[in-house]
């Protein structure tokens, strides 16, 4: 058992390596176990990370191993990760005996596991690790300048927070069209650690916005089935409908009893909201339901009507197409893909046509007013409590700040 954790760990240890070291490091490690034998030579390790156009296979000929042992290999990970899926900027670890065999590999899949293949004679065994990352409490604070990315401090990272945030407070803010110049926002979150140097964000824990006057808090706690995120009282921040059935967008024309048509060029009414994006841009269903019209109508082009329960009905026109598996009666969750944004019909350019019904009368998509979801059961909400209190008294020391621009290309500080 502890020779097994000595190769687990010095197999790890290599991969995290390769994460900081941009080209391909040989070395030699030694005999495992601790008890070197002086005649003999040390085991050598490969650590690199995958290449732009390279195959597992390319990889063992790029480095003169034997490709008998990679179709073991590969038999033995078919079921765990296959060898094909690989991805490049990934890092791997090969560990090799004196004569160039293969006694181990170590796959990086993602930011969470990585899949490791042992020698076990007469071939090999596969499973997945779990990154053992240290785990700290960071947070951050800021002022918003235009949007919540640009807001945050530089970095990839920021914009996996931010489509978090969004995911969160989804159901109350419009990430897209709700935030003003001087909101702020404070975020309690998961930091993980590895070998001293911050890898990436976990989960937000807590987190607070203030948007266009609105204070907006979020908690997150195991309510007994799964963790979720709840309100000061211990509701549930999900809702039956999102605020908004796609991002990347601005309003172009809103829900009115008057409007100039662009094309027809006479007053009538706009029951529904405009968003103008990119053509192409994914569609979602803002709520569960069915789909009881999918395909083109006249004026509205190509058209997607969802009915939800207690009445209320979505549609979302001048698609582009319609996704594959959206016709009459399909079944559809909130979330789900049903097209992309376009211009059939009477449009002038690429937007979403966004109508909400119930019992045939039109809502404002943009101020109805959705009940939320469910609530911390009463057998928890004691320990939400004391969840919350101790989360919102560490919001409440965040001080926002007003992160720096990134500097265009080129441009450099006198």
């Amino acid at each position: 058992m502890r020779k097994k954790r000595i190769v687990t760990a010095a197999i790890l240890g290599a991969v995290a390596l390769a994460f900081f070291l941009g080209d391909v490091v040989v070395r030699d490690v030694g005999p495992t176990g601790g008890s070197a034998d002086p005649g003999k030579e040390p085991q050598r390790e490969i650590v690199d990370t995958v290449r732009k156009g390279e195959t597992v296979s390319t990889i063992f000929e790029k480095h003169h191993l034997d490709l008998g042992e990679l179709f073991r290999m590969r038999q033995a990970s078919a079921s765990i990760h296959p060898l094909r899926d690989i991805s490049v900027g990934r890092p791997y670890t090969i560990t090799l005996d004196p004569d160039n065999n293969v006694l181990s590999l170590a796959y990086h899949i993602d930011d969470d596991e990585i899949l490791r293949v042992v020698r076990s004679e007469p071939g090999y065994l596969a499973d997945k690790v779990p990154i053992e990352y240290e785990r700290r409490i960071g947070t951050l604070g800021g002022v918003v300048r235009s949007n919540l990315v640009s807001s945050l401090p530089e970095g990839g990272q920021s914009e996996l927070l931010a489509i978090q945030l969004s995911d969160i407070f989804s159901w109350d803010v419009d990430f897209n069209t709700d935030f003003r110049k001087g909101d702020t926002f404070r975020i309690l979150v998961e930091e993980r650690w590895l070998d001293g140097a911050f890898r990436n964000y976990g989960d937000i824990l807590a987190a607070e916005l203030s948007v266009d006057g609105n204070t907006y808090r979020a908690y997150r706690f195991d309510a007994g089935n799964r963790s979720d995120y709840f309100d000061d009282k211990g509701k549930s921040l999900r809702k039956a409908f999102l605020k908004a059935p796609l991002s990347y967008r601005r309003i172009s024309s809103g829900f009115t009893k008057r409007r100039m048509h662009p094309i027809l060029k006479i007053a009538r009414p706009h029951f529904g909201v405009d968003y103008a994006a990119p053509a192409g841009t994914p569609v979602s269903t803002v709520g569960d339901g069915t789909v009881i019209f999918a395909g083109y109508k006249g004026p509205n082009g190509n058209l997607v009507i969802v009915r939800h329960p207690n009445g209320y009905t979505t549609s979302y026109g001048h698609l582009a197409r319609i996704a594959k598996g959206i016709r009459r009666g399909a079944e559809v969750r909130q979330g789900d893909v049903i097209g992309t944004v376009g211009a059939t019909g009477l449009a002038t350019g690429p937007h979403l046509d966004y109508r909400i019904r119930r019992h045939g009368t039109f809502l404002n998509p943009l101020t109805v007013n959705f009940p939320r979801g469910g609530a911390v059961p009463p057998n928890r909400m004691a320990a939400f409590r004391d969840v919350a209190e101790e989360f919102a008294r560490s919001l409440a020391a965040i001080t926002p700040i007003l992160y720096a621009e990134a500097e265009p290309p080129g441009d450099s500080v006198k």
